[in-house]
Protein backbone atom coordinates (compact mmCIF):
# COMPACT_ATOMS: atom_id res chain seq x y z
CA UNK A 1 0.00 0.00 0.00
CA UNK A 2 1.37 3.41 -0.69
CA UNK A 3 0.76 7.27 0.52
CA UNK A 4 -3.21 7.70 0.96
CA UNK A 5 -4.82 11.26 0.31
CA UNK A 6 -5.86 11.95 4.06
CA UNK A 7 -8.73 14.34 5.07
CA UNK A 8 -7.38 17.54 4.01
CA UNK A 9 -6.15 15.58 0.32
CA UNK A 10 -2.55 15.32 1.81
CA UNK A 11 -0.74 12.33 0.85
CA UNK A 12 0.26 10.25 3.90
CA UNK A 13 1.65 7.08 5.13
CA UNK A 14 -1.48 4.64 5.11
CA UNK A 15 -1.04 3.67 9.07
CA UNK A 16 -2.02 7.56 9.90
CA UNK A 17 -4.92 7.71 8.74
CA UNK A 18 -6.47 5.40 11.15
CA UNK A 19 -7.41 7.79 13.63
CA UNK A 20 -7.24 11.78 14.42
CA UNK A 21 -4.38 10.51 16.41
CA UNK A 22 -2.34 9.23 14.69
CA UNK A 23 -2.79 11.94 11.65
CA UNK A 24 -1.34 14.59 14.54
CA UNK A 25 1.21 12.23 15.42
CA UNK A 26 2.92 11.28 12.20
CA UNK A 27 2.18 14.63 11.07
CA UNK A 28 4.23 16.67 13.87
CA UNK A 29 6.12 13.79 15.63
CA UNK A 30 7.21 10.40 13.83
CA UNK A 31 10.63 10.42 11.99
CA UNK A 32 11.28 13.87 13.45
CA UNK A 33 14.99 14.25 15.41
CA UNK A 34 14.39 13.55 18.91
CA UNK A 35 17.21 14.71 21.61
CA UNK A 36 17.96 14.60 24.90
CA UNK A 37 18.39 11.93 27.38
CA UNK A 38 15.12 12.71 28.94
CA UNK A 39 13.07 12.66 26.02
CA UNK A 40 15.11 10.08 24.33
CA UNK A 41 14.63 7.88 27.86
CA UNK A 42 10.78 8.81 27.47
CA UNK A 43 10.18 7.50 23.71
CA UNK A 44 12.39 4.30 24.91
CA UNK A 45 10.00 3.30 27.71
CA UNK A 46 6.89 4.07 25.60
CA UNK A 47 8.51 1.59 23.17
CA UNK A 48 8.92 -1.05 25.20
CA UNK A 49 5.65 -0.02 26.51
CA UNK A 50 4.36 -0.73 23.24
CA UNK A 51 5.78 -4.23 22.50
CA UNK A 52 2.68 -6.48 22.43
CA UNK A 53 0.24 -3.55 21.99
CA UNK A 54 -1.00 -1.27 19.44
CA UNK A 55 0.95 2.49 19.48
CA UNK A 56 -2.79 3.81 19.82
CA UNK A 57 -3.07 2.17 22.86
CA UNK A 58 0.43 3.88 24.15
CA UNK A 59 -0.19 7.18 22.09
CA UNK A 60 -3.61 7.54 23.85
CA UNK A 61 -2.31 6.95 27.57
CA UNK A 62 0.87 9.36 26.86
CA UNK A 63 0.06 12.12 29.32
CA UNK A 64 -0.87 8.92 31.92
CA UNK A 65 2.49 7.64 31.26
CA UNK A 66 4.34 11.39 31.89
CA UNK A 67 2.36 11.88 34.94
CA UNK A 68 3.06 8.50 36.72
CA UNK A 69 6.87 8.77 35.69
CA UNK A 70 7.66 12.47 36.65
CA UNK A 71 7.78 13.40 33.25
CA UNK A 72 9.80 10.87 32.47
CA UNK A 73 12.82 13.06 33.98
CA UNK A 74 15.41 10.23 34.24
CA UNK A 75 16.97 11.34 37.92
CA UNK A 76 13.52 11.50 39.21
CA UNK A 77 12.10 8.45 38.10
CA UNK A 78 15.85 6.53 39.25
CA UNK A 79 15.13 7.58 42.89
CA UNK A 80 11.40 5.67 42.32
CA UNK A 81 11.33 3.02 45.11
CA UNK A 82 9.14 -0.09 46.28
CA UNK A 83 6.35 1.85 46.89
CA UNK A 84 6.35 3.51 42.91
CA UNK A 85 6.45 0.57 41.73
CA UNK A 86 3.20 -0.52 43.50
CA UNK A 87 1.71 3.14 42.58
CA UNK A 88 2.53 2.39 39.19
CA UNK A 89 1.37 -1.11 39.26
CA UNK A 90 -2.59 0.50 40.36
CA UNK A 91 -2.64 3.15 37.52
CA UNK A 92 -5.09 2.96 35.82
CA UNK A 93 -3.38 5.67 33.10
CA UNK A 94 -0.56 3.36 32.01
CA UNK A 95 -0.21 -0.18 30.55
CA UNK A 96 -0.23 -2.13 34.07
CA UNK A 97 2.52 -4.49 33.11
CA UNK A 98 5.19 -5.83 35.93
CA UNK A 99 7.92 -6.21 33.89
CA UNK A 100 7.77 -3.42 31.80
CA UNK A 101 7.32 -1.34 34.92
CA UNK A 102 10.52 -3.05 36.42
CA UNK A 103 12.63 -2.40 32.92
CA UNK A 104 11.41 1.55 33.06
CA UNK A 105 12.50 1.86 36.95
CA UNK A 106 15.34 0.03 36.35
CA UNK A 107 16.71 1.70 33.14
CA UNK A 108 16.45 4.85 34.75
CA UNK A 109 18.37 3.76 37.73
CA UNK A 110 21.44 2.63 34.96
CA UNK A 111 20.92 6.03 33.10
CA UNK A 112 21.30 7.56 36.16
CA UNK A 113 24.66 7.12 36.32
CA UNK A 114 25.17 8.23 32.57
CA UNK A 115 27.24 11.27 31.94
CA UNK A 116 24.74 13.78 30.34
CA UNK A 117 23.91 13.35 26.88
CA UNK A 118 25.60 9.96 27.05
CA UNK A 119 22.44 8.53 25.97
CA UNK A 120 21.95 10.96 22.91
CA UNK A 121 25.24 9.64 21.86
CA UNK A 122 24.76 6.26 22.06
CA UNK A 123 21.37 6.16 20.35
CA UNK A 124 22.56 8.77 17.56
CA UNK A 125 25.88 6.98 16.73
CA UNK A 126 23.58 3.96 14.87
CA UNK A 127 22.11 5.99 12.26
CA UNK A 128 22.31 4.08 9.00
CA UNK A 129 24.46 5.14 6.44
CA UNK A 130 22.82 7.81 4.08
CA UNK A 131 21.38 7.12 0.89
CA UNK A 132 18.98 4.60 1.62
CA UNK A 133 16.17 4.60 -0.33
CA UNK A 134 12.59 5.72 0.52
CA UNK A 135 10.40 3.13 0.74
CA UNK A 136 7.34 3.13 -2.07
CA UNK A 137 4.98 1.28 -0.01
CA UNK A 138 4.70 -0.11 3.21
CA UNK A 139 5.60 -3.41 2.99
CA UNK A 140 9.48 -1.74 1.82
CA UNK A 141 9.54 -0.54 5.99
CA UNK A 142 11.67 -3.09 7.59
CA UNK A 143 11.10 -3.97 11.59
CA UNK A 144 14.40 -4.78 12.09
CA UNK A 145 17.35 -3.41 11.25
CA UNK A 146 21.02 -3.81 11.01
CA UNK A 147 21.89 -1.16 13.21
CA UNK A 148 18.39 -1.28 15.82
CA UNK A 149 20.38 -4.86 16.22
CA UNK A 150 23.34 -3.37 17.05
CA UNK A 151 21.60 -0.58 19.13
CA UNK A 152 19.62 -3.46 20.85
CA UNK A 153 23.24 -5.54 21.50
CA UNK A 154 24.78 -1.55 22.49
CA UNK A 155 21.65 -1.00 24.86
CA UNK A 156 21.49 -4.40 26.41
CA UNK A 157 25.26 -4.63 26.96
CA UNK A 158 24.85 -1.04 28.99
CA UNK A 159 22.18 -2.57 31.03
CA UNK A 160 19.22 -1.32 29.85
CA UNK A 161 16.39 -3.80 29.86
CA UNK A 162 13.11 -4.12 27.35
CA UNK A 163 15.01 -3.13 24.15
CA UNK A 164 15.16 -6.10 21.41
CA UNK A 165 16.28 -4.79 17.66
CA UNK A 166 12.08 -4.54 16.85
CA UNK A 167 11.87 -1.96 19.74
CA UNK A 168 15.37 -0.73 18.91
CA UNK A 169 14.23 -0.18 15.23
CA UNK A 170 10.61 1.44 16.30
CA UNK A 171 12.80 3.92 18.23
CA UNK A 172 14.44 4.92 15.75
CA UNK A 173 11.68 5.56 13.70
CA UNK A 174 9.65 7.61 16.33
CA UNK A 175 13.20 9.70 16.63
CA UNK A 176 14.02 10.29 13.40
CA UNK A 177 17.15 8.22 13.16
CA UNK A 178 15.79 7.08 9.90
CA UNK A 179 12.92 8.24 7.72
CA UNK A 180 9.96 5.55 7.29
CA UNK A 181 7.44 8.22 5.67
CA UNK A 182 6.75 6.53 2.33
CA UNK A 183 8.18 8.39 -0.47
CA UNK A 184 5.09 9.96 -1.60
CA UNK A 185 3.84 10.47 1.76
CA UNK A 186 3.56 14.72 2.64
CA UNK A 187 5.63 14.48 6.07
CA UNK A 188 8.25 12.71 4.47
CA UNK A 189 10.04 16.16 3.97
CA UNK A 190 7.96 18.64 5.78
CA UNK A 191 8.65 22.14 4.31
Amino acid sequence: MTAVAGPDGGLRCPWALATEDYIAYHDTEWGRAVHGDDALYERLCLEAFQSGLSWLTILRRREGFRAAFSGFVIAEVAEFGPADAQRLLADEGIIRNRAKIEATLANAKVLAQWEPGELDALIWSHVPEPGRPAPAVISEVPAVTPESTALSKALKKAGIRFVGPTTAYALMQACGLVNDHLAACAARDPA
